[in-house]
């Protein structure tokens, strides 16, 4: 289910789906991304805008949230300070997406990557931090 890149020695022998929220107002890149987290085990979940991606957070809570700064209703940082001020949805992993004019990040996200150039490059390398790094987060936790 889960590519080992990805997964523990736990995780590979009782595998659990991830889960991740593509938010972007471009409907090329929320199907490219989403595509690109199926072919490596994650179920994506797809919002237009913060809007809808909290309205799908109200049921799904994801293991990482992949969003655009730039969005109608609600922009990436506002979508971020929500999340961050929230208990329930603090911890989650956040990958920025940005376009290569845009100078914009957020300090309270775990990465940012260009998403006009080489996407699946710098996203596979994004996930892999941001995942690594929450499992060590995790195993710090629980010792």
């Amino acid at each position: 289910m889960l590519i080992d890149n990805f997964a523990s020695p736990l995780e590979r022998e009782f595998p659990v789906q991830r889960i991740a929220l593509v938010v972007d107002d471009s409907m090329l890149i929320r199907h490219t991304v989403c595509r690109f987290l199926q072919e490596r085990g994650f179920a994506a979940e797809a919002a237009s805008n913060g809007i809808e991606a909290l309205e799908i957070m109200k049921t799904v809570l994801p293991d990482v949230i992949i969003t655009d700064l730039l969005m109608p209703k609600m922009d990436g940082d506002e979508l971020i300070e929500k999340l961050k001020s929230c208990a329930k949805t603090a911890g989650i992993p956040i990958v920025i997406l940005k376009g290569k004019d845009s100078s914009g990040t957020h300090p309270q996200a775990n990465a940012a990557i260009f998403k006009d150039i080489d996407i699946v490059k710098n996203l596979d390398e994004a996930l892999k931090a941001v995942l690594d790094a929450t499992k060590v987060a995790a195993t710090v936790r629980a010792s």
